[in-house]
């Protein structure tokens, strides 16, 4: 699976927030740029994608910056692959015509299909709570000299 700069960017963006849920506080966008190296302008429009898919919201002013629009328990992987890349292509053939299709490339296409399916769902089964408790577990177990 390739995970485009963008994709994993928005993750990253997500997972922070989702980190600082029961915050009242917004996250401001330098203080997720800092923390992950990710340039300012790439991540405002990734929260711009975000905001528009109903991920993220934001919040005008001096002390404003970004937040979950909902629960982390409700924001998944796949939500946030499906919002800065689409998600809805499905996997082609180059034979396009399927009844010219030999049986061969069709019993391939299936498998490939079947993958598909597949990701879809384990990208469904990941929360950002889950994430952020995953996160904060390797925090607490790191050893500092």
């Amino acid at each position: 699976m390739r995970l485009s700069a963008k994709v994993e960017y928005a993750s990253l963006a997500v997972l922070e927030l989702a980190k600082q849920w029961d915050s009242e506080n917004p996250v401001c966008v330098r203080s997720i740029c800092s923390s992950h190296n990710i340039p300012s302008q790439f991540l405002v429009q990734i929260l711009l994608q975000l905001k528009a898919a109903g991920l993220v919201m934001s919040i005008r002013g001096a002390a404003g910056g970004y937040r979950l629009s909902r629960s982390p328990d409700q924001i998944t992987l796949e939500d946030v692959s499906r919002a800065i890349d689409g998600g809805d292509e499905l996997v082609t053939s180059l034979s396009e015509n399927p009844m010219g299709r030999s049986k061969t490339v069709s019993v391939l296409l299936e498998a490939w299909l079947d993958v598909a399916t597949a990701q879809t769902h384990a990208l469904r089964a990941i929360t950002f709570a889950s994430l952020a408790e995953r996160s904060r577990a390797f925090a607490d177990s790191m050893y500092y000299i």
